[in-house]
């Protein structure tokens, strides 16, 4: 980009920095947010259309919501794998590929992927402006609790963390419930991710109000704690709407390296986020707080320790754990 002096002062809350001789870099990203029905080609075109309106408003990265075509079965058990899985190269990714070339935009897409192997992942494929793949992540972290009983479903991802380099951006892909996990979004960082994706598909069990509250405030809060943490935009995108048990809660966002909510999207209707970023702005932030040089590397050694990674076998006597069960029952 153009070299270009700033003699603004830029304000992010009471931190003031000032920018000067910034050699800027911008790109636009979009998210696209939409309700899913079980008619997975009729998902597939409303997203086709949703990505041209986006590239029209001139997004260069655009990412989909997780399992983007499909409904999120793993809200119950015994659903049939095979009828939403496909391979990658199949139909809906090859379909995304041509319309990334078409559009001459990078396309982040998660699907359902079943391997040659015969394994199924809950995968994001990227394919650059030219169509070319240029990787796809597995999911690292899988959940199974009351209306998400995932690993009925997906494989744990074992490839690590990716990184996808493209002249616009370098970024990493994390999905859903791997937001939770500030371990992921450091050795993304620490990998030379300058702003995180977290495809997703979250809500609350229709009819049932948790006695913390809302898990949207902390959904999104410890996102914006990513982005605070590691000094880099984050952007999450979330489906709206109805499935079976299940209130999608939509709000998808995007905030800056400072963790501020640039755009944020509705908890009900459709929609499709912009925004412009300067990716230039992370190293000012990330000097300024200094968190990654002043890291203490020496210390974490219990951070791959193994502890604490067993289901205690009291959480079904806990009763919010009861409550959701008895309200997945009545939705």
């Amino acid at each position: 980009m153009i070299a270009k002096k700033f003699h603004s002062l830029y304000n992010y809350g009471d931190l003031h920095l000032n920018l000067v001789e910034m050699k800027q870099k911008i790109v636009t990203i979009g998210l696209i947010q939409s309700k899913v029905s079980e008619n997975v080609e009729a998902n597939l075109a409303k997203a086709e259309k949703m990505i041209r309106q986006a590239a029209n408003k001139g997004a260069q990265i655009i990412c989909l919501q997780e399992l983007f075509n499909i409904p999120y079965i793993p809200q119950k058990q015994g659903v049939d794998k095979n009828k939403y899985s496909e391979m990658l190269g199949g139909h809906t990714t090859s379909r995304m590929r041509d319309l990334a070339k078409e559009l001459g935009v990078v396309l982040i897409v998660p699907f359902y992927e079943k391997t040659k192997g015969g394994k199924y992942f809950n995968t994001a494929v990227v394919f650059d402006n030219k169509g070319k793949q240029l990787g796809a992540y597995h999911k690292v972290h899988i959940p199974h609790d009351p209306g998400f009983y995932e690993k009925d479903y997906f494989e744990q991802g074992r490839d690590g963390y990716k990184i996808f380099k493209t002249k616009l951006a370098t970024f990493a892909v994390l999905i859903c419930y791997d937001q939770w996990f500030p371990e992921a979004a450091r050795a993304a960082r620490l990998m030379g991710a300058e702003i995180i994706f977290y495809p997703t598909a979250i809500g609350n069990i229709a009819g049932y109000v948790p006695p913390e509250g809302h898990w949207q405030n902390a959904w999104e809060t410890v996102m914006r704690g990513h982005a605070i943490a590691n000094s880099l935009p984050v952007a999450a995108v979330n489906r709206v709407g109805r499935e079976g048990h299940t209130e999608f809660w939509g709000q998808s966002f995007i905030c800056d390296a400072f963790g501020k909510v640039i755009k944020r999207a509705g908890a009900a209707r459709e929609e499709i986020l912009t925004a412009k970023l300067d990716l230039a702005i992370n190293k000012f932030i990330s000097d300024g707080w200094g968190f990654l040089r002043n890291r203490r590397p020496d210390t974490y050694k219990i951070l791959t320790s193994g502890k604490l990674v067993s289901k205690s076998k009291k959480l079904q006597n806990v009763t919010h754990y009861r409550d959701e069960q008895k309200a997945l029952e009545k939705s």
